[in-house]
This record gives C-alpha cells, sequence and structure tokens, in this order.
C-alpha cells in the first residue's frame, strides 16, 4: 500500500477522535461552562448535523479545486476548528468550533476514498478505501480512550490541543505524499456540477446510500445506547463501560479490514454476509446483554460486522459514478451519520415507550435486515440491466465500470 494513505489513515484518525471524544468529555465542559448535560450533548449533535450539511457542501464548492488541495484545506478547516474549542470562552464558541471542525468530516473521507482508490489498482480498491478508515477505527481503540484520560486529568482543552496537532500532521503528510491528481495538471478536465448532480440519478447510487443510512444506523441503534446497557442490564459497573467501547473499538478495525479485502473479491456476497449477520447478533443481543460474558462477545462483533459494510458501501458509490464521483462519495459519508442520528433516535423512542433498555438493539436489527433486502433488490436490478443489455455490448447503467467494459467482449 502508498504511503499517501498513511497520510489519509492519520487525518482520519485525528477526525475520528474528535467526532467521538467529546462524550467521554461532556460532564468536564458542562462544569467548566456552567451549562447542563443535555446542553453540553448540543456539541454531539452539532457535529453530526455539521457532518451532513458540510459533505455535499464542501464537496460541492471545492468540485473546480484539485483534490489533494481540497484535502489540505480540508485539514485546514478541520485545525482551526479544534483551536476555536479549544480557546472558547463560552459555550456557543466552543459549538461554533465543533461545527466547522465538522464541515470537514464528509468531504474529508468522501474525497479521500476517491484519492486512496486511484493510488492502488482496481482490484485493491476497497482495501485501499478500508486503509483509509482505518484511521477512524483505530480512534475508538486509541485515540478516544487516551482523549478522555488526558481531558479528566489535565483538563479537556488539552484534548483538542492535541487533536489540532494530529490535524498539523495529517496536513503535511498530505502535502509531501499524496501525488498530484490530474486536474491540477489539466484543468478543462476539471469536473462539473452538472455531471456531479447527474449520478444521482442512477437508482444503484441511491441504492447504496440508502444501505448506508439503514446499516450503519442499525449499529448506532445499540451503541448509542451502550452504557445504561451494559450497567443496567448486563449488570457491569460504570467503569466498565470504557474497556467494552474498547472491544467495540477493535471490532470495528477488524471488519473494515475484512471487509475492504473481500469487498475486492466479492463485493455484494460480502454485504450480505455482513448485513445478514448485523442483524442476527443485533437481534440476538436483545437477550444476550443480561448476561456479562455475552454482551463482551456481542459487542465487538457488533463493531465488526457493522464496519465491514463500510468498504464495500463506499467503493460501490465510486463503481457507480466513476464519471464524476466527488458529490455521490461525501454524500454516502454523510449518509453514515444520517444514520447514526436517525437510529439513535429510534432507539430512545422505543426506550421512552417503556419497551426496556435492551429494545433499541431489536430496532437495530430491523434495519440492518432491511439494508439486506436492498441489498438483495441492488443486485436484481443489476441483473435485469445487463440481461436488457443482452449482448449488444451498449453501456449498463447500474453496472461497474469493469463490467461495462467487459460487455462487448460477452458479445
Amino acid at each position: 500500500m502508498p504511503l499517501a494513505l498513511l497520510a489519509l489513515a492519520i487525518g482520519a484518525f485525528g477526525i475520528g477522535t474528535t467526532e467521538f471524544v467529546i462524550m467521554g468529555l461532556l460532564p468536564e465542559v458542562a462544569a467548566d461552562f456552567g451549562v447542563s448535560i443535555p446542553t453540553a450533548g448540543f456539541l454531539t449533535t452539532g457535529y453530526a448535523l455539521g457532518v451532513v450539511v458540510g459533505a455535499p457542501l464542501l464537496a460541492v464548492l471545492g468540485a473546480r479545486v484539485s483534490r489533494k488541495r481540497m484535502l489540505m484545506l480540508l485539514m485546514g478547516l478541520f485545525i482551526a476548528g479544534n483551536l476555536v474549542s479549544a480557546v472558547a470562552p463560552v459555550f456557543g464558541v466552543m459549538l461554533a468550533g465543533r461545527v466547522i471542525a465538522s464541515l470537514a468530516h464528509g468531504a474529508f473521507f468522501g474525497i479521500g476514498s476517491i484519492v486512496a482508490a486511484g493510488l492502488v489498482a482496481p482490484h485493491k480498491k476497497a482495501g485501499a478505501i478500508a486503509m483509509m478508515f482505518t484511521g477512524l477505527t483505530v480512534a475508538n481503540v486509541v485515540g478516544v480512550p487516551a482523549g478522555t484520560f488526558i481531558g479528566q486529568s489535565v483538563g479537556w482543552r488539552a484534548t483538542f490541543f492535541i487533536v489540532a496537532a494530529l490535524g498539523v500532521l495529517g496536513l503535511l503528510g498530505i502535502a509531501a505524499l499524496v501525488p498530484a491528481d490530474r486536474r491540477e495538471a489539466d484543468a478543462p478536465q476539471r469536473t462539473h456540477l452538472r455531471g456531479e448532480l447527474a449520478a444521482f440519478r442512477n437508482p444503484q447510487v441511491l441504492l447504496a446510500m440508502a444501505m448506508t443510512v439503514l446499516g450503519f444506523g442499525g449499529v448506532f441503534a445499540a451503541i448509542t445506547y451502550i452504557a445504561p446497557m451494559m450497567t443496567e442490564a448486563a449488570g457491569y459497573a460504570d467503569g466498565s463501560v470504557t474497556w467494552l467501547l474498547v472491544l467495540f473499538g477493535i471490532g470495528m478495525v477488524v471488519g473494515n479490514l475484512i471487509g475492504g479485502k473481500f469487498a475486492d473479491r466479492a463485493l455484494m456476497p460480502m454485504l450480505y454476509v455482513a448485513l445478514a449477520a448485523l442483524a442476527v447478533v443485533l437481534g440476538t443481543f436483545t437477550f444476550t446483554a443480561y448476561d456479562k460474558v455475552a454482551a463482551a462477545v456481542a459487542i465487538p462483533l457488533i463493531g465488526a460486522f457493522g464496519f465491514a459494510t463500510v468498504p464495500p458501501l463506499q467503493k460501490r458509490v465510486l463503481d457507480q459514478t466513476a464519471d464524476a464521483p466527488t458529490l455521490a462519495s461525501a454524500v454516502n459519508i454523510g449518509a453514515f451519520n444520517l444514520g447514526n442520528a436517525i437510529a439513535a433516535w429510534l432507539g430512545g423512542l422505543v426506550i421512552s415507550a417503556g419497551l426496556g433498555v435492551t429494545a433499541p438493539n431489536w430496532v437495530g436489527a430491523l434495519l440492518a435486515a432491511s439494508a439486506l433486502v436492498l441489498a438483495f433488490w441492488s443486485a436484481a436490478l443489476e441483473r435485469r440491466d445487463r440481461a436488457v443489455a443482452g449482448g449488444t455490448g451498449r453501456v449498463v447503467a447500474g453496472a461497474t465500470a469493469e463490467e461495462n467494459a467487459a460487455e462487448p467482449a460477452r458479445a
């Protein structure tokens, strides 16, 4: 794998750390600004909404900028947002800093996916995307616990200064290691917004994004409420939640790498297996969450099967938008966060309805199962389009670039 992927992974590590570390620092931040915990929770909500909005917005604004330069600008925005958070004199400024940092999130992973895929041979694209996302997953194993410890020991502001420094490291790495793309040397070939928007007419793109929302939403329906689940249902002490989340992070790392490896060999079968397994684990977790050992086994499996869907779904969007992938790739990253927000809301609804603290697990299972149905539907549409195309050799809208290239040979 090229060294440029390391630079992208470092940037991803910083972004992943700043996204999730706030959850462990809410009490400190709330006390410092004199606000309630629910009010401090807007720092998480604001970040998620910023990702959803910033992904398409910055992808569009950066459509005429080279991808390398855009990645550097996004890391600069990320650094600025974390510095604003670190020095914020009042809560409103802290919230603004979180939103500023979040705006870079979706576009960075969206454009970074395209760059990562372009650095390797076609049969290694999903693996390259997975390598970049490894930075995000490792952040949950190393960055978030370390950032929480530093914030609780030295002060939460120190954590955000350190995250900003990680952003500087990622920026320097991108500047030094990521090669310039064709559009930097050949301005007339720069992608136009009309071509980027046209990608959304492809039903396969919309289906892939719907799978992203539902599949990843299934993960966060459960994980959002993992603390009350483990303390009230399984009987763990409050302090045990940290290492249980580390187990979840380890599962994310393993699942992401496995998903990238096998998606390059058989993308759709990889999705079928991951989504089906995720639905089963979440469904059974409704009951196994009451047992300490069974819960400790289920939590990393949720992370593994959930993140095993990330490289294949991101690659599928890139395959379906080969001529203009930037906007669709960034929007798909926003779809992950949209799924998180919707699933967390649904999980809260079933708990509020008195269905029990483990009820979000079966909500997650239904979401994952719905994504699996969409995966089968997407594959069925591909088969139908190929059958209609027959041996004419014409381009099939629902097929990948490699499959279209092979059509004349089949004829």
